[in-house]
């Protein structure tokens, strides 16, 4: 998906540390590990012995903090760090967190990766109640439930907000004199806890953002889990006990960094998992492997290995072109793919090509690859996607909420193969997509969420339902 990524994106990305002399900076450097999840607009907000102080802006987070001055600001040893891709909330300033709220007897930083179901229902109930909004994001729905409860502990009015938020969640909330971790009742999304040399405690969307700045693994933060993080050590909670894992499988086919670990399972690992079982749910005669760079190479290696074929540099990706966002029409939809990837003839030119991808959303871009791998000598093409079609809508952080923007949602595999010009299409089995990540678990589908290619949801989808039922009898022609 090397442009089709516009049309799929994680909802956001939240780093957090305590107890560091050089907070910022050292959420700087983790919010750099977790720019794939966001590169919309990214702040920091720290803690100065009490005193909160925040920079957020618009662009990757160099950009943020390209002038050093910003960054220096940002006293203290505590802080949350947010990277941001709008699945909620229009793509403007004041959408951009860790959000940050001064009350008279309080103040607070929020950070949220995720997408809450049930937000027009609440937000209209607070609105009718007097409540303030000074963003179009979900995330701020959470500050106003915890202010507006009556319960007497801090820490009571922030269970019951979690219990009232439905979706996909993980907050990380500053304090005056703590840190606040917490995960939705399914886990949907991954974060972690882990611990720097000098006795820091850091919290991350991913693991891999551990390894760039010295910190050791914990553990991750279990579904329906509330960690409180302050100077005495770290304290875990529970805000509900009806929960099941049922963390997002995007994660492992194509969100997640290779390097990073959920749920104990390496993703690079699962990938090539993926790869291997592909290969063996692969039916036709080829010559080469050719995976799309970059998140489909760790399957590419899977399905050679597996096959006994050649694992070969088919496709070239230009590191160099700057990043581009959801463009309006098919032409320049295309030109994006001309301007990152480019065919070796070389190396395809004669060839019969099996073309490894994670996923197809639009067929967009996997048309053009195939007409690039075609024009540059390739007799076959035989696309082979490391995951099951993708068919139906996420509610819990993934920017596609409607059944109109997936041709597998819209066409057969036959008419999709037709459509993107291949010799063969071939998909991963769900089941053979749960087995390959492999969690320890007994909970459905192995601990894993696939409704995006079932349709069958592990929550009530809540303020989406209407909507959503009704574009199950709706059909589109993409072309």
């Amino acid at each position: 998906m090397t442009y089709e990524v516009k049309s799929l994106n994680e909802e956001c990305g939240v780093f957090g540390i305590w107890g560091h002399p050089q907070a910022a900076q050292v959420t700087y450097f983790g919010l750099h590990s977790l720019q794939h999840r966001g590169q919309e607009g990214a702040g920091i907000l720290t803690n100065d012995a009490g005193k909160l102080i925040r920079h957020r802006d618009t662009g990757l987070i160099s950009e943020v903090f390209k002038n050093p001055a910003n960054l220096e600001k940002l006293t203290g040893q505590a802080a949350i760090g947010h990277v941001r891709y709008a699945t909620a909330g229009e793509a403007s300033i004041d959408n951009i967190q860790p959000f940050h709220f001064k009350f008279y007897d309080m103040e607070f930083g929020l950070a949220h990766n995720g997408n809450l179901t049930n937000t027009k229902t609440l937000k209209k109930e607070l609105e009718h109640n007097g409540a303030i909004f000074s963003s179009s994001s979900d995330t701020e729905i959470l500050a106003h439930l915890i202010r507006r409860s009556h319960n007497p502990s801090f820490m009571g009015k922030v269970k019951e907000a979690l219990n009232t938020v439905k979706g996909g969640f993980a907050y990380l909330l500053m304090m005056e004199d703590k840190l606040i971790a917490a995960l939705d009742p399914n886990g949907f999304r991954p974060l972690s806890i882990g611990k720097m040399a000098n006795g820091a405690i850091v919290v991350s969307s991913e693991t891999c953002a551990f390894e760039v700045v010295g910190a050791e693994w914990i553990r991750d933060v279990k579904p329906g889990e509330v960690v409180i993080i302050d100077n005495s050590g770290i304290q875990y909670d529970t805000y509900t006990i009806d929960t099941q894992l049922a963390i997002c499988s995007m994660e492992y086919i194509y969100f997640a960094r290779p390097d990073s670990n959920i749920h104990g399972v390496n993703v690079h690992t699962a990938r090539k998992r993926m790869g291997a079982q592909l290969a063996r749910e692969f039916k036709h005669e080829a010559d080469i492997v050719v995976g799309i760079p970059n998140s489909s190479l760790s399957a590419a290696m899977g399905f050679a290995e597996e096959s006994g074929l050649p694992n070969e540099m088919g496709l070239i990706k230009n590191q160099y072109t700057q990043r581009t966002f959801i463009q309006p029409t098919q032409e320049l939809r295309e030109q994006g793919v001309r301007m990152k990837l480019s065919a070796v003839s070389g190396v395809v030119k004669g060839k019969r090509v099996v073309m490894i991808d994670d996923s197809i959303v639009r067929g967009t871009t996997s048309r053009r690859i195939v007409q690039l791998l075609k024009e540059a000598g390739a007799t076959e093409v035989h696309v082979a996607i490391a995951s099951p079609p993708l068919k139906y809508p996420c509610f819990y952080g993934i920017d596609i909420q409607t059944r109109r923007e997936l041709i597998a949602a819209n066409h057969s595999v036959e008419e999709t193969r037709q459509i993107i010009g291949a010799d063969s299409l071939t998909y991963l089995s769900i089941d053979g997509l749960i087995d390959s990540i492999g969690l320890e678990t007994n909970a459905p589908n192995g601990g894993l969420c696939v409704a995006y290619f079932d349709g069958k949801y592990p929550t009530p989808i809540y303020d989406y339902e209407k909507d959503y039922r009704r574009s199950l009898d709706e059909k589109v022609s993409f072309y």
